[in-house]
This record gives C-alpha cells, structure tokens and sequence, in this order.
C-alpha cells in the first residue's frame, strides 16, 4: 500500500471522528464507534510513518495531500 495514501487516510479519518466524539460525550454516550475509527487512523498514521524511510515531517503534510488527490483525481 502507498504510505502517501495511508497518511492522508488516517489524518482524514482522525479530523472526521472528532465531532462524532465530542457528540457522542455531549449526549453522555460512550463514543465506540469513534473509538474503533480513531484506533484506525492511528494505524493507518503508523503504518506510513513506519513504512517511509526517515517518516514526515509537518511540512511535508500538505504536499502530501495535494500529491495524493491530484495522483486520484482523474
């Protein structure tokens, strides 16, 4: 698997997850589901910072995004 694509993946996944917890505690719920996505999306985010050589950096992060849509955008 591309670890570009892993990377936007697991940050897209993690940004989406946030207002599902932050719902599920504001209606005193346990957030599981959001818990299951955000375990995901760590793994996701680990597995491309593990499967790169020297990782990313925060820099490195937006050309990554941009790279990846426009490599799957036709």
């Amino acid at each position: 698997m591309d670890t570009d694509l892993a990377l936007v993946i697991g940050i897209i996944l993690a940004a989406l997850s946030v207002p599902s917890i932050l719902s599920a505690l504001s209606d005193k719920r346990a957030p599981r589901a959001s818990a299951i996505t955000i375990l995901i999306a760590g793994g996701l985010i680990l597995f491309a910072i593990q499967g790169k050589p020297g990782g990313y950096s925060l820099s490195e992060v937006p050309d990554i995004f941009v790279g990846v849509i426009a490599r799957y955008m036709p």
